[in-house]
């Protein structure tokens, strides 16, 4: 999965042989792994010697697609890799006061709760594509993109928070392009341009105004608009999920029951 200058990937491996893997450079930016599992462990060979680490869940490596990248894989693993496009730290730095970011701090084997957390929010997403909002990619991307350069990069935060609100007339306009999409494939891209905003000054925004990411005010509306549907009478639920922009039915009542404690089928014979 791709958005807001980062992609997703799941890499697994059953084996508990060795793996040798080699890399060679590119100019791809760099590549971040994120251990959802342990017992992992890697012998990576630079130049003139060779480093062994140990992978428990939530270590993490970054790496840089720049140099060569030879080692050898022992045991089974499972990581959420995340790609970040050199062209993302430009974008994201530049509303920030002090330094900007020109890279990352490679690093390897340690442990970074913060993006073990992410990775888990993100991993449930890989195993169903199918389902998959731009919104929520986007909005994780710039999520781990922002941390990254915090905290690998060394960018720098305002000394006072300014808090950002959208406008009335772009509120406006980004709920109604939100809305004319249900199904979250539009980008938060998209909708800043529309705005004549970056896109990390909108989502900030948005949040700031509506206390909610633009993914989680949409998923909102559209379970919302489902109670509607459902209370109306006995309409499928397979035509209600397409009606709210969910991707099957299955989707639709995964999402209605995080959001409200309890199936569809069940919430419209309480409420009907």
């Amino acid at each position: 999965m791709a958005g807001a200058g980062a992609r997703f990937y799941r890499k697994r491996n059953e084996s508990a042989g060795l793996s040798p893997v080699f890399t060679p450079a590119s100019e791809r930016g760099y590549l971040v792994g994120i251990s959802l599992s342990a017992g992992h462990r890697r012998r990576i060979f630079h130049e003139h010697h060779a480093s062994s680490h140990d992978f428990e869940t939530g270590s993490v490596y970054v790496r840089n697609f720049a140099d060569d990248y030879r080692a050898d894989l022992q045991g089974r693993f499972d990581f959420l890799l995340v790609e970040i496009a050199p062209s993302f730290f430009d974008n994201a730095t530049d509303e920030r006061v002090g330094r900007r970011v020109t890279g990352l701090e490679c690093v390897t084997g340690m442990h970074d709760p913060v993006l073990a957390n992410l990775a888990r929010a993100v991993a449930p997403t890989l195993a169903r594509p199918h389902e998959a909002s731009t919104l929520f990619i986007d909005q994780m991307g710039m999520a781990i993109g922002t941390y990254l350069a915090e905290q690998y990069g060394g960018a720098t935060l305002p000394s006072r928070r300014r808090i950002r609100r959208l406008s009335r007339q772009h509120e406006a306009r980004a709920k109604e392009m939100l809305l004319s999409s249900l199904d979250g494939k539009l980008s938060i891209g998209d909708i800043a341009l529309a705005c004549s905003l970056s896109r990390s000054y909108f989502s900030r925004s948005f949040q700031e105004t509506t206390g909610e990411t633009p993914h989680q005010w949409l998923m909102k509306q559209r379970v919302e608009m489902a109670c509607g549907l459902l209370a109306q009478g006995a309409q499928p639920l397979a035509d209600i999920a397409v009606d709210c922009g969910f991707a099957d039915q299955s989707h639709f009542t995964r999402v209605f029951t995080q959001h409200l404690g309890t199936p569809p089928g069940t919430w419209r014979r309480l409420n009907a």
